[in-house]
Formats: C-alpha cells, sequence, structure tokens
C-alpha cells in the first residue's frame, strides 16, 4: 500500500524508510513536488501531528501519516517541548537549538531528557489514528559525532554509551522514540486494520 509521510525532511524520511515493512510503500511530500509549507500550530505534539497528517490529507485525498516530536528535558521543566524544532527561534538551525539548550543547561547537573514521538495516520476513509514512542536518556555537556540530526549530538539514550549522533541508523533504532512509535503504527497498520 502506498501512503504519503506528510513531512518535508528528508532525514525523517531516511529513518522511517529504514524500518518501513515492504507491504508499505513510502511517497515522501518530495517525491510528490510538494514543497509547501505544513501547518504546525497547535500547543502539543499530538496536535502538531494530526494537524499536519489532515492537512496533507486534504490536499492529496490519499491515506497518509505525519510525525512530531519533542524534547523534554527535565530541568527545564520539560521545555524545549512542542517548540524542539523552533527553540532558538522559528528561522533557527539545528545548531542554534544546540546552542541555547546547553547554555540553558550549563550549571544544571540534572541532565535527563526524553524525546517523544506521536504519529498520526489518517487512513483512507479520513479517520486519524495516533502512535506514541518515547525514548529516555541524557543530555550531554558537549557535542559527540557526526550522524543524524537535530539533538542527535548532545543526547544520550538511556542504556547506550553512545549519542545518537554516534550511531547508524541501524543502532539509532533500537532505541530511538520515532522507531518506537513506527513500530506501533506498523503493528496496527499489519494486524487490526
Amino acid at each position: 500500500m502506498k501512503l504519503i509521510f506528510a513531512t518535508h525532511n528528508k532525514h525523517k524520511v531516511e529513518e522511517i524508510q529504514s524500518i518501513c515493512p515492504t507491504e508499505i510503500q513510502l511517497v515522501s511530500l518530495a517525491e510528490l513536488s510538494y514543497h509547501q509549507e505544513i501547518p504546525e500550530t497547535q500547543d502539543t505534539i499530538e496536535g502538531n501531528s494530526l494537524q499536519k497528517a489532515r492537512y496533507v490529507f486534504d490536499v492529496f485525498k490519499l491515506p497518509c501519516f505525519s510525525e512530531d516530536t519533542s524534547l523534554e528535558v527535565e530541568a527545564l521543566n520539560g521545555a524545549p517541548g512542542v517548540n524542539t524544532a523552533r527553540y532558538a527561534g522559528a528561522k533557527a538551525s539545528f545548531e542554534d537549538n544546540i546552542d541555547k539548550l546547553l547554555s540553558a543547561l550549563d550549571s544544571e547537573e540534572n541532565r535527563n531528557a526524553k524525546f517523544v514521538t506521536v504519529i498520526t495516520l489518517m487512513d483512507e476513509d479520513g479517520k486519524n489514528h495516533q502512535f506514541k514512542g518515547v525514548c529516555k536518556g541524557e543530555i550531554l555537556k558537549v557535542r559527540c559525532g557526526e550522524k543524524g540530526f537535530g539533538y542527535d549530538p548532545i543526547f544520550k539514550p538511556s542504556g547506550s554509551n553512545k549519542a545518537f549522533a554516534e550511531m547508524t541508523l541501524t543502532e539509532k533504532n533500537v532505541f530511538s522514540h520515532r522507531a518506537k512509535a513506527f513500530a506501533k503504527f506498523v503493528e496496527y497498520f499489519t494486524t487490526a486494520r
């Protein structure tokens, strides 16, 4: 079955593609030559994930899914949270976001954090289903590794001695919040439908 992945983020497409079962044919927005901005104006990641999926479903009238991810840092009362991608401002780069987070935690001993991903599937009837994945870990004091994207150079998942940015995609998917949410999505897709 063909499924549109409602994102412009090529890194997310690569991550999901690497764990996608053969019965699901992933179609990116780039493959559809769709480059318009997708709105993310909700105050929760569940809301943003649903908003993006519904928006793309309304454009193409085809089954699709979207995801939204937050990094929640214990010492910062859950920040950056829903603003994870825009933590240092609307046009901020990954580097800007990391710099701001490291600065905010500069004198903080508690480095506990978690990534949370919510995937929303819009099925062929326009009904939505949501799936959540969580990865607990800690924020490192310095960047490590060159792989991945976003906060990967400063996030080390519990049970690993490597930052996400030091891992191959296969290694990252053992711990990844996105992989966990997608596994629930695939289980629903292959058994519950």
